[in-house]
């Protein structure tokens, strides 16, 4: 854009900035680990972009400074506390003692329909690896600006030079906020995780739905790596190991009285995923999302909230 275009109406705007929205809510999404959050963001970054119009020179490339906008946002609101931790539920029973209270209760599922294709197997790989739950939640255990800078460094391949740009520092605070962020996150994406869709992939969530509706806990541990995790964002609750999710699931089945879930597939952050209802479509309960190790599930995850199928597009 070049300064005889910086003066144009809103209908130009969008045109002008539409083409990086979805990318830009992705990249809000990482950042702040909640999609609710990243949406309320990615609306106050286009705001500040049209006000900010006619002070834009042109030295960058839209995108660019849009991703400015959009990361200063994020860290402001990652300053937020309010914002940042949702109030904790009370459990409808008397759950088992977790194994541990889990620090990112902010962590929402993140739409799979809402993902670019990319165009190549690398680039579909690396694109997985950058939405998968064990990654976000690994962002959100970092420093925001060490998240920063990992994200814009290695997800989205500013150069180093323009993430000091970005984030208004020099280059060797990028790369020392870089290295530190690296070291921290080393290991935190599961590997071994079979192609999505995969016939694979497909037998072991059918079975594992199979089970679960039917309440058949031994079902579900049969299904489990030893190091298995079961999670329930915003609940700080986690259980980790077959022992231990079993415990919470014949305590969850026990409350229930006979009332059995629903499950409807979706997908999330490139992972299985089901809505999950009680009693039929007509009472939603929240999203269950799988993350799968070879031919086992390493991590079930439980996101509670009514509103969540409605942002899959499943029956709310």
């Amino acid at each position: 854009m070049t300064r005889s275009t910086r003066t144009v109406d809103e209908q130009a705007f969008r045109e002008l900035v539409t083409a990086h929205e979805r990318e830009l809510l992705l990249h809000c999404y990482r950042m702040l680990g909640s999609f609710a959050d990243a949406e309320d963001v990615l609306q106050e970054t286009l705001v500040a972009a049209w006000r900010g119009l006619d002070g834009f020179e042109g030295r960058s490339s839209v995108r660019t400074w849009l991703y400015r906008i959009a990361t200063n946002r994020c860290l402001n609101a990652q300053r937020d506390a309010r914002r940042r931790r949702p109030p904790e539920p009370v459990p409808p029973f008397d759950p088992p003692t977790p194994t541990r209270r889990g620090e990112v209760t902010w962590l929402q599922p993140y739409p799979d329909a809402l993902l670019d294709t990319a165009p190549g197997p690398e680039a579909r790989s690396s694109a997985r690896e950058a939405v998968e739950l064990a990654f976000i939640a690994g962002l959100q255990r970092l420093p925001p600006r060490q998240a920063a800078v990992l994200v814009l460094r290695d997800v989205l391949d500013f150069s180093t030079a323009e993430v000091a740009d970005l984030l208004g520092t020099t280059a060797t605070a990028v790369k020392g906020a870089l290295q530190r962020a690296r070291a921290r996150l080393d290991g935190q994406v599961p590997d071994h995780a079979p192609r999505p869709g995969s016939p694979g992939e497909r037998d072991l969530v059918r079975r594992f739905a199979d089970a679960y509706t039917a309440d058949d806990v031994e079902g579900v541990v049969a299904l489990l790596t030893d190091d298995a995790w079961l999670a329930m964002p915003p609940a700080p609750h986690e259980y980790r190991g077959p022992a231990a999710i079993a415990g919470f699931l014949g305590a969850s089945a026990a409350s229930r009285a006979g009332r059995r879930f629903l499950l409807v597939p979706t997908r999330a952050n490139t992972q299985p995923a089901f809505g999950c209802y009680l009693a039929g479509l007509d009472q939603p309960v929240g999203l269950l999302v799988l993350t799968v190790r070879d031919d086992r599930i390493s991590a079930i995850t439980r996101f509670l909230g009514e509103d969540l199928p409605r942002r899959f597009g499943l029956p709310c």
